[in-house]
C-alpha cells in the first residue's frame, strides 16, 4: 500500500539536495564553528553562507539573522528578549488569539513577569481586525506580534497593514511566519517587518533548526546563557550541519515559491471542491481565499477528526486533526474556539495540507476514503 502524506504544515521531508549539502559537516568538515584553526573556520564559513542564503531569501541584511534552534525558539527569543531589553519603555504587547502555542506561552510568562498583554480577537475567518488592532495601541505598546499565516486553518493575515500601524505609532512588528516561508514571498525591509520567525523543517530543510530576523537597531536579550555565539545573542556550539541544511532549503523554495505555490493551491482547490461534492454537512475553516496555497481545514460535523485521522492513517494517508504541537491534548482548538466555532465542531475538523510531491490522484483517493469512512461513521451512529 502506498502511503498518502497530506501533512506538510506538520513537517516536510528533508530535500536530497539539502542533505546533500549537509553530510560533509557531519563527519569530514566537523570543526566547531567557534574554533580558530582551520577546520573551524570552515564550519564558521559555511554557517555565514547560510546566514547570507536567510538574508537574501528574506531580503534583510546578514547581520540581522540570528540562527535557533527552530520556530518556537525563535518565537521565545525575539518576544521574551525584547520584551525584557525595552521594559523602561513600556509594558504592553499586543498578540493575537489564535497564535502558535510559542507566541501564546511566552506571552502568558510575561505577564507573570509584570507586563499587560492584549490578546486581539478574530473574525469568523481568523482574520484580525485593523480597527480592533488601533484601538488596543496605548502609550506603553512596545511590540505588536501577529502571525504571517495561521497553522490550523491557513488564513494569511493583513502583514503589510499591521506592519504600517505598528511603523506609525513607532512598535516594533514581530511576525511568526513558520507557515509562510515557501509558500508566501516575503521581502522584510519592502513590508515594513522588524522581526521574523522561521523553521527549516517546514520548507523542506532539517529539523531542529530555525532563524529570527531582527531588523538592525532593535535590541533585545538573549534567552540562553552562555558563550558568544551569534552576536551574543544565541549561545550554544552552532548546529553547523543544520545551519547549512536550513541555508540551502531556503534558497531553494524561496527561488520556486510561485510554481510552488500556483501546484498547491490547485490541489487545494480541488480538494474543497470535491469534499463538498461529496460529502454532506460540511464547513471550511479559514479564509476561503486568503490562505495558505495548500491548507485545507473542513470540520466533518457530528464525527470526531481524530476518528477520521485514525481510518486514514491505518488506510495509509497520513493528516491531521490540527497543530501537532497540541497533538494529545484533548481539548478542542484554540484557533477554531476563537473563530466562533463550538467544542463539537471544532473537534470535527482535519486538516490536510499539501507539498510538492502530491498528486491529483492522491486527492481523488482521498476524497473517495473520506466519502466511505463519514457515511460509515454518521450510520453508525444512528
Amino acid at each position: 500500500m502506498n502511503s498518502i502524506y497530506l501533512d506538510h504544515a506538520a513537517t516536510t521531508y528533508t530535500k536530497q539536495e539539502v542533505l546533500k549539502e549537509m553530510l560533509p559537516y557531519f563527519y569530514q568538515k566537523y570543526g566547531n564553528a567557534s574554533s580558530i584553526y582551520t577546520i573551524g573556520q570552515e564550519s564558521k564559513k559555511a554557517v555565514e553562507h547560510s546566514r547570507e542564503q536567510v538574508a537574501k531569501a528574506l531580503g534583510a541584511l546578514p547581520e540581522e539573522i540570528y540562527f535557533t534552534s527552530g520556530g518556537s525558539e525563535s518565537d521565545n527569543l525575539f518576544i521574551a528578549g525584547f520584551a525584557r531589553a525595552n521594559k523602561r519603555k513600556g509594558r504592553h504587547i499586543i498578540t493575537s488569539k489564535i497564535e502558535h502555542m510559542a507566541v501564546l506561552k511566552t506571552c502568558l510568562s510575561l505577564e507573570k513577569e509584570g507586563f499587560d498583554i492584549t490578546y486581539l480577537n478574530v473574525d469568523k475567518y481568523g482574520m484580525i481586525n485593523l480597527e480592533e488592532l488601533k484601538r488596543a495601541i496605548r502609550n506603553d505598546t512596545i511590540l505588536i506580534s501577529v502571525m504571517y499565516a495561521n497553522n490550523e486553518i491557513g488564513t494569511i493575515e493583513p502583514i503589510e497593514e499591521i506592519a504600517k500601524i505598528a511603523k506609525e505609532h513607532h512598535i516594533v512588528f514581530h511576525t511568526d511566519a513558520v507557515q509562510a516561508i515557501g509558500n508566501i514571498a516575503i521581502d522584510v525591509k519592502k513590508q515594513n517587518i522588524d522581526a521574523l520567525s522561521l523553521s527549516g523543517h517546514k520548507f523542506y530543510g532539517p529539523k531542529g533548526v530555525g532563524a529570527l530576523y531582527v531588523r538592525k537597531g532593535i535590541n533585545f536579550e538573549p534567552i540562553i546563557h552562555g558563550g558568544h555565539q551569534e552576536n551574543n545573542k544565541r549561545a550554544g556550539t552552532e548546529n553547523v550541519p543544520g545551519i547549512v541544511g536550513l541555508g540551502k532549503a531556503i534558497e531553494l523554495s524561496t527561488e520556486n515559491v510561485d510554481r510552488y505555490y500556483q501546484k498547491l493551491q490547485k490541489l487545494r482547490d480541488v480538494y474543497i471542491q470535491k469534499v463538498f461534492e461529496k460529502i454532506p454537512d460540511v464547513k471550511l475553516n479559514g479564509h476561503p481565499t486568503i490562505r495558505l496555497p495548500g491548507n485545507a481545514n473542513i470540520s466533518f460535523s457530528g464525527i470526531e477528526g481524530e476518528t477520521l485521522l485514525l481510518l486514514l492513517s491505518a488506510n495509509g494517508i497520513y493528516t491531521s486533526s490540527g497543530s501537532a504541537c497540541n497533538s494529545g491534548s484533548s481539548n478542542p482548538s484554540h484557533v477554531l474556539m476563537a473563530t466562533g466555532l463550538s467544542p463539537e465542531l471544532a473537534r470535527s475538523s482535519l486538516r490536510v495540507t499539501f507539498g510538492e510531491e502530491n498528486k491529483m490522484e492522491e486527492v481523488e483517493e482521498t476524497v473517495e476514503k473520506l466519502e466511505t469512512f463519514v457515511k460509515k461513521l454518521r450510520g453508525a451512529e444512528k
